[in-house]
């Protein structure tokens, strides 16, 4: 499967650089489609590819198809300024993306800076809207909003007890752990260990052993899945068996993949689902019958900033970037994920978050008291 997708995504890429009429409505994607988190890059090409599928299906905008274009940035920030130059130079009208904060941030100016729309669907760090660029936006909440979840999660269940946390070094995951931090600490919370690991690591025995040492109770971990679940998986091999927390970077099936029956209870935050909403009934039943894999938040979300794009560029009457930033913060948006409104910063106004826990090999929302 992840071939054909792969297959998929140059195939889209070469079609939206070379076949596109002048009349098309040409929207760019910045995602990983490779690299240590691709599985949710994938995710968010199939929702973007079924939004403007769809969109399409029903007349377009402002008479015009939508067209698709992908570029991977692979997570990484100079990859993502590569490809940020790359959509400049291809006047595209809009950028869904960048799909992680590290590739976003740097993205951004380069977006600011050509007067490009950028929508991230899932860039969760508060520095992609801190300079207010009026051009960037995103549909999902902020580390400082998840992150708070997580910490208050912490200091009501594991008072008194040894909490480690840990993140990867990156603008995603040390943003949230730092948050978390933060918020556990001011409810008078205190943490027994905090160190990071390096992105693509692979034997944490090292870091088990610290853990084991400081007798650790729970452990809250700010990245992306590969490596929580070798930390997890490696935990339990070595007789360590904490409470691990971590963001919605564990929002994929490639984590029980790696973890096995270890990531058992497993907690993690995210917004809430959008498969439970009967708005979605619909896009899960065109991705079955495309015979794509069910589709998680990161398709949504995706499919959602598609949705936010072309109701602003049909509210702006044109394809004006200028105009289209103006009607992105004046008005109100449907979407898939729910009714959508942005602030001064570009930030969602009324975001949310949950806390979910993996079970039997699936993730689950946990009810909310």
């Amino acid at each position: 499967m992840r071939l054909t997708v792969l297959s998929f995504v140059s195939a889209t890429a070469l079609l939206a650089g070379f076949g596109t009429a002048q009349a098309d409505i040409v929207i760019g994607l910045g995602t990983a489609t490779t690299g240590p988190v691709a599985a949710l890059g994938e995710q968010s090409v199939y929702g973007a590819k079924q939004a403007v599928a769809d969109i399409n299906a029903k007349g377009g905008v402002l008479g015009q198809k939508l067209v698709l274009k992908v570029g991977d940035d692979a997570c990484d920030p100079r990859q993502a300024v590569a490809v940020a130059n790359q959509f400049v130079r291809d006047q595209v009208t809009a950028v869904v993306g960048h799909l992680c904060s590290g590739a976003s941030i740097p993205a951004a100016d380069v977006y600011q800076e050509e007067s490009v729309v950028m929508v991230s669907p899932t860039a969760t760090n508060p520095l992609l809207t801190a300079k207010g660029y009026p051009t960037i936006f995103r549909v999902c909440g902020r580390d400082d909003q998840q992150g708070v979840v997580a910490g208050n999660y912490l200091a009501q269940n594991f008072k008194g007890k040894n909490i480690a946390v840990l993140d990867d070094k990156q603008a995603y995951g040390k943003g949230l752990a730092d948050v978390v931090v933060e918020t556990l600490e001011k409810a008078g919370g205190k943490v027994a260990y905090r160190g990071s690991v390096t992105a693509g690591e692979k034997d944490f025995s090292a870091l088990i052993t610290s853990l084991k040492d400081k007798n650790i109770d729970a452990v809250y971990y700010g990245g992306y899945h590969p490596e929580l679940g070798l930390i997890v998986r490696q935990a339990q091999e070595q007789g360590l068996k904490p409470q691990f927390i971590a963001g919605d970077g564990l929002n994929n099936q490639e984590y029980w993949s790696i973890t096995g029956p270890a990531g058992e209870g497993t907690l993690y935050t995210d917004s809430p689902s959008a498969a439970s909403d009967p708005k979605a009934q619909e896009l899960i039943a065109s991705f079955k019958k495309a015979g794509l894999p069910e589709p998680g938040n990161f398709a949504f979300y995706s499919y959602a900033a598609v949705q936010v794009i072309a109701q602003g560029l049909q509210k702006s009457g044109g394809t004006d970037s200028g105009k289209l930033a103006k009607a992105l913060h004046a008005n109100s948006f449907d979407t898939v994920v729910g009714p959508i409104e942005f602030d001064k910063k570009g930030d969602i106004v009324k975001p949310n978050y949950v806390m979910y826990v993996w079970s039997n090999g699936q993730p689950k929302m946990i009810a909310q008291k």
